[in-house]
């Protein structure tokens, strides 16, 4: 009981991704510029939506929820393995700990929703276009964003409390740069191989469920296209889905590996690298994707500099 309470009080010991050498001063360098142009990314993708009537719709409603979502996954993590480099201290907090946990938790099963969810909208507007005001109507649209933050919270909760439960009374070093769920349950001295086995069970419900909802949505989509006569009208629903499978595609391929494929066949340093993958690449590369191949963000983007230069020549 008293190795118990000690583990509830003590720090825990992150390995960091760099030492101070050179080829790790170099990529931390690389990380702290992608942490930047993920935030400014994200940030500027919101505020075009918010401030341009032309994107006032609900796939960009959406989009903003997911811009939001990717600059917690920033927020969590990064900024802590910076100030511990920078300090040169590996430690964090059992409070810090939970709450890097929690929050990574509900950060990701809250966007696996989201997305899920906004392929359903893709689907009305490519399927039934007729009905896409009514289908996808604004409250709509806030009971899908609130269905995704809502089943974030409930996992995060659950899944954290149940985590926080057993006694840390082994080593305190967590294999991993941030305190992840699975990590962490390596450290317990007691038995964790029943509740690891229900963890991974409602891992593959977490993610099949929603990847099930956007294989039968763009099984609908592709059947559609492929009916439509016009080239142009092909091209556009293309360039409309395409943005939202290219960022599906990153992030699901990171979740399967991490929580799909049993932990016996990936070591810690790729568990490392795919960590920083969904927590920082696709973050910063989700902005991108959509600013890039979607013609009306790049026009609202064109605007809003262009209004800033005028200003400044005023």
């Amino acid at each position: 009981m008293g190795k118990a309470n000690h583990s509830v009080t003590s720090d825990f010991i992150l390995v960091g991704l760099f030492s101070h050498s050179g080829p790790h001063l170099l990529l931390y360098s690389l990380v702290t510029t992608m942490f930047t142009m993920g935030l400014l990314g994200n940030t500027i993708l919101i505020c075009l939506i918010r401030t341009d009537s032309r994107l006032y719709t609900p796939m960009y409603f959406l989009l903003s929820q997911l811009s939001l979502l990717d600059i917690g996954f920033l927020l969590v993590t990064i900024p802590k393995m910076a100030a511990n480099f920078m300090q040169g201290k590996e430690s964090i907090s059992f409070g810090g700990c939970a709450a890097q946990m929690f929050f990574l938790m509900l950060m990701g099963v809250s966007e696996g929703v989201l997305l899920s969810l906004m392929s359903y909208d893709r689907y009305i507007a490519v399927c039934h276009p007729l009905h896409y005001p009514v289908l996808m109507r604004h409250q709509v649209c806030l009971l899908m964003v609130g269905t995704s933050w809502m089943s974030g919270v409930l996992v995060a909760t659950v899944q954290t409390s149940i985590t926080l439960h057993f006694p840390f009374c082994a080593s305190r070093t967590v294999d991993h740069f941030f305190c992840e769920l699975p990590a962490l349950l390596k450290l317990s001295c007691e038995n964790t191989s029943t509740y690891e086995l229900t963890l991974s069970i409602s891992g593959v419900l977490i993610l099949l469920l929603p990847m099930s909802l956007i294989a039968t949505s763009y099984s609908h989509v592709l059947a559609a296209v492929l009916r439509m006569r016009s080239a142009e009208a092909r091209q556009k629903a293309f360039t409309t889905c395409s943005s939202h499978i290219t960022v599906v595609g990153l992030f699901y391929g990171a979740a399967v590996f991490m929580y799909m494929v049993p932990g016996t066949y990936h070591s810690p340093q790729q568990d490392n690298v795919v960590s920083l993958f969904y927590s920082l690449v696709t973050p910063t590369l989700n902005p991108l994707i959509y600013s890039l191949r979607n013609r009306e963000v790049r026009v609202a983007l064109v605007k809003v500099l262009e209004r800033a230069g005028f200003r400044s020549k005023r």
